[in-house]
Parts: structure tokens; C-alpha cells; sequence
């Protein structure tokens, strides 16, 4: 297991700047995700930490070696890709073993590593076939297992299970996680998918324009957002804009449109002002509908639609101007959602008080 350190990284690609000083330490056996939109550096991160990209300014850590100038096969890392980038012609224990060839290791000790690395991702069975003859999930364990037998110092993993269906992505997270763990192995995995990064990682980062937002446990940074992009990035929100009553030690009291609310601010942020603009994020989880008014922070309004899907329902509640989802689990409420004036009331642990 290695530490990887990252110091004041920066990128460029022209006139445009893919990574500006950024700062990240990931902890010794840690999976650890990079998350963000499209074009936010995220890849590029993950290319810079393989020896891809050399930085045109910062540094980069393996444990105490410096390896920001350091050529990819000299890193001894393992990475995944999108495509999983297996020879065609090659049988599944050829395309794995093919990297110990390279690095001249005996042959009876290829063979042991090898089928080593296909019985840790339980492939050892399917040895002899080749890439065509194997499913796309089944291509993506022979991909892990070719970068595992290596033995890399870390892992990257490149969006490596964009090219799968709903049931084998689910499938591949938990399997990725195993492994992973069982290896002790450092990670650091690139991707689109919010789900896939908070039920798998340790901690993840959220990058924009070439800048890291936020970084955090799952938990961490769901529940507590710093700023309006990341709460509206990871999974759905519901935006309120307010103007501070008053503030202190991690609390706040906002005047919004349908009344005042009780939120809480996010962890290292300044406390605002009187006065100071800010806007209230709530999740539509959070909120529980009835019909008698309730105490604390609430919004009167009406459903304008609501959609049964099984094990929840989604609602859209109109109060004024605003139009707010809610969701409830194990929905009771839907029969009578359409009927006069309901009330959705969130607890102030629920309610994030962003400032930026």
C-alpha cells in the first residue's frame, strides 16, 4: 500500500488550463473516486497520475518517490480502461500474463501469478478462452485480473464500467470494491455514474474547471454539500434562495419566499452575514408531506403531479414560484397527494445552508 500526494498540479493544453493547482492526498489502501461534469479534469487527473501527461507545474508522490516525471511503465501502476483493450487473438491467460512478459519474469512464475489474479477475480475456469467468447462482464474481470498481476503500487481505473448493462455494473461495483480491498490496493477511479461512486468509494472529489470543489466520505458529501454545484452534481436537490436572519456556530436562520427556515452550514464555511444572500438545499427525501400544519421549517403549497413508482412516489409541490420534488418511500400519501393544500416540513439537519 502507497500514499499517493498530489502538490499544487497544474496542466495545461494550450490556452486552456485542464488542472490548476491542484492539492489531494489519497491514504494508503484507499478507493478513492474523481468525480465531476464533462471536461472538468478528472481524466486528466487520472492520466497525469499514470505518466500519461507530465504536469507543467506541481508534483506527484508515490509514497516519498517522486514520480512527476517518471515514465508510465517505471510507475508500476495498474489501470483500466473504458474499452477493456484485451487482444483479440490472444487467449484470456495470454492477455493477462501479457504484462509479466514484458517485464521478462520467469515462466513458471508467470503461470502461478496468473492464475493467481484469475482465481481473485473467478475467472480461473475460463483461462483458455478467448476475449469473443466471454461477456462483457466476464472481459472486465480478465481486464482487472491483467491489472492486478502486476502487483502495481496503486490502481486506476478510468470509467470501467461505462460499457456495461444496469444489472452488471451493480454486479462489477461490489466486485471492484472486493478485490480491491482484499489487495489493499490504493485506487483512484474516474467516473460519471454518482451511484456507482457512493455506494463504492472511501472518499471521493468533486473536480470543476480544472479545480477540486469538495472532498469527502459519500456520506459527507451528499449530506453536506459546500457549495450549490456539488449539491446539485451529486444526486437531486431542491434549491431554495434566502436572505440570512441571523448565524452562529454551524446554524443559521434564512428568510426564503414561503417562510423562514432552520438550516445548517456546511463544514469550513464562513459564517454569512445578516443580510447575505444564500440559497438552501434540501434533498426530496427529506421532506414529509401531511395536511395539518406542522412546527419548524415547512412549505404550504399544492401537488401539481404526482407519479407512482412502486416502492416510491415522486412528487412536484407548487408553493408560489417554486416548484419542489419530494419523494416518499413506501408511499401512503398518493391517493389523496392532488387533493387541496398539503404541507412538506424538513428537519433542520436536513436543511443546507450554501453560500456559494
Amino acid at each position: 500500500m502507497i500514499s499517493i500526494r498530489i502538490q499544487q498540479l497544474t496542466k495545461r493544453f494550450g490556452t486552456v488550463t485542464a488542472l490548476e493547482r491542484l492539492d489531494l492526498t489519497i491514504a494508503p489502501g484507499e478507493l478513492f473516486f474523481l468525480l465531476g461534469p464533462s471536461g472538468c479534469g478528472k481524466t486528466t487527473l487520472l492520466r497525469s497520475l499514470a505518466g500519461f501527461y507530465i504536469p507543467d507545474e506541481g508534483r506527484i508522490f508515490f509514497g516519498d518517490d517522486d514520480v512527476t516525471r517518471l515514465a508510465p511503465h517505471k510507475r508500476n501502476t495498474g489501470m483500466m480502461f473504458q474499452s477493456y483493450a484485451l487482444w483479440p487473438h490472444m487467449t484470456v491467460a495470454q492477455n493477462v500474463a501479457f504484462g509479466l512478459e514484458e517485464r521478462r519474469i520467469a515462466k513458471e512464475e508467470i503461470k502461478r501469478r496468473v492464475g493467481e489474479a484469475l482465481e481473485s477475480v473467478r475467472m480461473g475456469s475460463y483461462a483458455e478462452r478467448r476475449p469473443n467468447q466471454l461477456s462483457g462482464g466476464q472481459q472486465q474481470r480478465v481486464a482487472l485480473a491483467r491489472a492486478l498481476v502486476i502487483r502495481p503500487r496503486c490502481l486506476l481505473l478510468d470509467e470501467p464500467l461505462s460499457n456495461l448493462d444496469a444489472k452488471l455494473r451493480l454486479e462489477m461495483r461490489a466486485e471492484i470494491r472486493r478485490v480491491c480491498k482484499e489487495f489493499n490496493l490504493t485506487t483512484v477511479y474516474v467516473t460519471h455514474d454518482q451511484k456507482e461512486a457512493l455506494s463504492v468509494s472511501d472518499r471521493m472529489a468533486i473536480l470543476d474547471h480544472g479545480k477540486i470543489l469538495q472532498v469527502g466520505t459519500p456520506r459527507e458529501v451528499y449530506r453536506r454539500p459546500g457549495t450549490k454545484l456539488v449539491a446539485d452534481f451529486i444526486g437531486e436537490t431542491d434549491f431554495l434562495p434566502g436572505t440570512i436572519v441571523s448565524a452562529a456556530a454551524g446554524r443559521a436562520l434564512v428568510e426564503t419566499a414561503v417562510g423562514r427556515f432552520e438550516g445548517v452550514l456546511p463544514g469550513g464555511v464562513a459564517v454569512p452575514a445578516a443580510g447575505a444572500n444564500v440559497t438552501l438545499s434540501v434533498r426530496p427525501e427529506c421532506w414529509v408531506l401531511s395536511r395539518e400544519a406542522p412546527a419548524g421549517n415547512f412549505v404550504r403549497g399544492k401537488i401539481g403531479e404526482a407519479i407512482y413508482l412502486g416502492e416510491m412516489a415522486q412528487y412536484e409541490l407548487v408553493a408560489g414560484a417554486l416548484r419542489l420534488k419530494v419523494l416518499e418511500l413506501n408511499p401512503r400519501f398518493i391517493e389523496q397527494a392532488q387533493r387541496g393544500e398539503v404541507y412538506a416540513r424538513a428537519e433542520p439537519e436536513d436543511v443546507v445552508v450554501l453560500t456559494q
